[in-house]
């Protein structure tokens, strides 16, 4: 064994049980348990158990480029500051005041880096096994006759088993097989292909303008070329079973990008402005005011709870012609109370509590009660107005 595997061997250990484990679970559903599709999709079993403990880094990682996209027109003042200052104490002022520029914006520039660099040795460790599964096969391995779990019958099995007729451990170098050729080609491409899109949805659409005019942005935009083409001229040395890993990661990490920005976008990017539509066409739908006439209203509400309460009027005058004085009539106070209600309802999106009703029904309701009420009070006062006649 050598020494790269001995310092990959504790993770390679753990890819082969999660390999071993996810196959035997497709088996146990009815899959076959020699070579074929089981263990190609063991390896997408593998991926998912890795990105799904992974997931907190990943949302990290997010909130980490943005933060540090959001941070660097503040980064450019302060270099302008310091731009003709070389001195030691000068120096050393920036790099404090640039910690605290971090601090202050909780970003890190390490943290968007974590998920690669926490699944490259477990892309370098399914690479070593993938690579030893001929060895293992035939006896021959030198770090012993197994991997954790996977022993010579299963390694025999694994190796065997293809994808749409290429075997999983075969290379684009090391093959001379046409299908091989092109499973290669064609997961080479997916992987650069999702690489790209994965990068552009994070820089591209989740940034605010005012963001994506500084050197940092401009050298994300560069990776973001860059890193596809080097996949695709270092693809060609990976396995396929490799090849697969990769390209599952990189759709796992698209829909799960997709998913955070479409419900967290950054302030003043692409993906807010057409979540503030979504919101904006949703609101309509249900016949709800625009949410900047809602947040108007609610600001010109007054403070402390206190609600303005209009004048009374002479009860002579509430009684038009035609109407009997001693029906009850409408309290103008209740009726605010009611459309006050009303309007808040609106702003909480027709929520109903455990009553089934939402708060304008529950206001209404309480009008509806209180009205008759008065109407009741009103109906003992008017036969002792007839007997006092």
């Amino acid at each position: 064994m050598g020494f790269f595997d001995t310092i990959l061997s504790p993770i390679m250990v753990a890819v082969a049980w999660i390999m071993v484990r996810v196959h035997d679970l497709l088996v146990f559903l009815g899959m076959s348990a020699g070579s074929g599709w089981a263990w190609v999709l063991s390896i997408v079993g593998l991926t998912v158990v890795i990105r799904i403990l992974i997931i907190p880094l990943f949302f990290k990682q997010i909130k980490a480029s943005r933060s540090m996209q959001l941070v660097q027109p503040e980064m450019q003042k302060l270099q302008k500051k310091y731009k003709n200052k070389t001195d030691p104490a000068s120096r050393q002022k920036m790099q404090e005041e640039m910690m605290a520029l971090y601090r202050e914006h909780g970003a890190n520039p390490f943290s968007s880096c974590l998920p690669i660099l926490l699944q490259m040795p477990i892309f370098f460790a399914l690479f070593r096994v993938l690579n030893s599964l001929g060895p293992l096969a035939q006896g021959t391995y030198p770090g012993g006759p197994n991997i954790g779990p996977l022993d010579q019958q299963l390694a025999a099995q694994a190796e065997s088993s293809t994808l749409f007729g290429a075997p999983i451990s075969e290379t684009f170098l090391s093959s001379t097989d046409a299908t091989v050729k092109v499973v290669t080609v064609f997961l080479i491409v997916l992987m650069s292909a999702t690489t790209f899109l994965t990068q552009r949805q994070l820089t591209m659409k989740n940034m605010p303008a005012s963001a994506l005019d500084n050197p940092m942005a401009r050298q994300q935009r560069m990776l973001m070329y860059i890193l596809p083409l080097i996949f695709a001229f270092s693809g060609v040395n990976f396995p396929i079973g490799v090849l697969i890993y990769w390209s599952v990661s990189n759709l796992w990490s698209m829909g799960q990008q997709f998913y955070t920005i479409r419900r967290q976008p950054a302030p003043g990017s692409e993906a807010a402005k057409l979540r503030a539509d979504r919101l904006a066409k949703k609101r309509e739908r249900k016949g709800l005011p625009p949410l900047e006439e809602e947040e108007k209203a609610t600001e010109e509400q007054p403070r402390g709870g206190q609600r303005v309460q209009p004048k009374r009027k002479d009860r002579a005058k509430r009684s038009g012609p035609g109407q009997d004085p001693g029906a009850p009539v409408p309290s103008a106070v209740s009726a605010a109370e009611a459309e006050d209600e009303s309007d808040d309802d609106v702003g909480n999106g027709e929520v109903r509590g455990k009553d089934g009703l939402t708060a304008g029904e529950r206001a209404q309701k309480r009008y509806e009660e209180r009205a008759a009420q008065r109407r009741a009070a009103a109906a003992k006062r008017k036969p002792q107005g007839k007997k006092k006649k």
